[in-house]
């Protein structure tokens, strides 16, 4: 196995789960259910941030468990599989959204348990990343990565646009009929992404299985409940240690935040341009084009950056840029840009929203990217999988945050452009807390601790 095609493997889990918060949580299916299957687009946003801060707070306790049992227990590829499981019953079960159905829990139950397989899966196959290669090419890994799996988010949204979302006309993009005689009435091309996103995950995941053998670590295999309590013990012992290590712990708490922010920005940007500008799914998933095409271009050279400065330039600069994104959705709306009123009519919204979809695919894949190799500079090299269940805690602790500041806002305020204006207080208090992030991690420290 040559280690080219062990990174290309590598590369193909993140073209295999892309469309899951491509087409399902940001740009398609989300819209779709506040629009079309939630009784009203206000009830479809706080229910759908409910479904993510129940979601978040079950990955927020098992993520770091689950890291440091596999971490003890060995067999990363068997836990993938089982989060494969999750992801592509999910994602399927989606199929049933019917607009305006009576009840729409079974259906946030079912995204729920997609977004719990995802999210898992990039733990296990994050804590891959160091065996990747040497250090200074983890960042151009890192994000050509992210830059793969977003070319693969736009094939994807491609393919639906094109021949299976169907707009008001019952027609999709390119004026067809929804493939396979699917109802347009029913809306059962959009409704069909959900099948499309798990046929899409089982197809493309197979390289990642093939092509990257199982762990090269020296680990002891255990039995699982040894694996789980030396997991426990070893977990535990990394928690005490976190006040000691301040750069690890203000690293934890600054993603902790902008995660959460960003995260923000992918649940509810299709939902807010559905009800506050107006825009129908295609438009919706032109967007989300835009939005990943210029993810796919920066997180390529930001993976080169971060090889050749450093992932902390390239946090800081990302960072910066969804404050700025955030400040601008918050002051557009149809009859505003910037707080400046504009005619009735006016496309300028529309082309405010569309340059804000293209900083936020950069921005934040870039961020993302750059993130987990600042994570590998931070961890102790022994603990790769627990550190990065740690780092999906940092992402997870309130990840109930931002979508019930959201929720909460969009309620109290009755107004969804109003409702964002949280996400920008949890991305200036994560750049604040970097100002105690050491760029090259207190590698001798963490692993004498340890």
């Amino acid at each position: 196995m040559t280690e080219r095609k062990r990174i290309w493997g590598w590369y193909f889990f993140d073209w295999a789960n892309q469309p899951y918060s491509t087409l399902l949580m940001t740009f398609i299916f989300a819209p779709y259910f506040a629009s079309a299957v939630a009784a009203d687009p206000v009830r479809g946003q706080q229910d759908w941030g409910t479904m993510l801060t129940v979601t978040g707070l079950c990955i927020a306790l098992l993520a770091p468990v689950l890291g440091a049992v596999a971490d003890s227990g060995g067999g990363r590829r068997g836990w993938i599989l089982l989060w494969s499981v999750f992801y592509v019953g999910g994602a399927f079960s989606l199929w049933w959204a019917e607009p305006g159905m009576e009840t729409t829990f079974w259906i946030l139950v079912a995204f729920g348990l997609g977004v719990i397989g995802l999210e898992f899966g990039i733990i296990f196959t994050n804590a891959i990343l160091p065996e990747l290669g040497p250090r200074e090419a983890l960042g151009r890994i890192s994000g050509s990565a992210w830059a793969f799996g977003y070319a693969g988010g736009v094939l994807s949204l491609l393919i639906v646009l094109a021949f299976l979302a169907e707009n008001e006309t019952g027609h999709t993009l390119i004026g067809l009929k929804p493939l396979f005689g699917l109802d347009p009435e029913a809306r059962e091309g959009t409704r069909a992404v959900g099948p499309l996103t798990a046929a899409w995950y089982v197809l493309f995941v197979i390289p990642f299985f093939l092509w990257v053998p199982q762990d090269r670590r020296q680990t002891t295999r255990r039995q699982p409940i040894q694996a789980t309590r030396a997991a426990l013990r070893d977990l535990g012992g990394t928690l005490r240690r976190l006040p000691r290590q301040p750069s690890l712990f203000a690293w934890l708490g600054s993603s902790m935040l902008f995660r959460d922010a960003l995260n923000g920005i992918y649940a509810f940007g299709g939902i807010y341009a559905a009800g506050v500008l107006g825009w129908d799914i295609t438009r919706i998933g032109l967007f989300g084009i835009v939005a990943a095409i210029a993810g796919a271009v920066f997180c390529w050279f930001g993976g080169r950056a971060d090889s050749r400065f450093g992932p902390m330039p390239v946090i800081i600069a990302c960072i910066c840029a969804l404050i700025a994104v955030c400040v601008i959705v918050v002051l557009t709306d149809r009859t505003m840009v910037l707080g400046m009123a504009v005619p009735a009519g006016s496309s300028l919204p529309d082309i405010a929203f569309f340059l804000c979809g293209g900083v936020i695919g950069a921005a934040g894949g870039s961020l993302q990217a750059s993130g987990r190799t600042m994570m590998v500079r931070q961890a102790n090299p022994a603990r790769m999988t627990e550190a990065f269940g740690l780092y999906a805690l940092s992402g997870k602790a309130t990840a109930f945050l931002a979508p019930a500041l959201v929720a909460m806002a969009t309620m109290i305020t009755n107004d969804q452009r109003l409702g964002v204006a949280p996400l920008i207080v949890l991305f200036i208090l994560a750049l604040l807390l970097l100002f105690w992030v050491e760029p090259e991690g207190e590698r001798i420290t963490t692993c004498a601790a340890s």
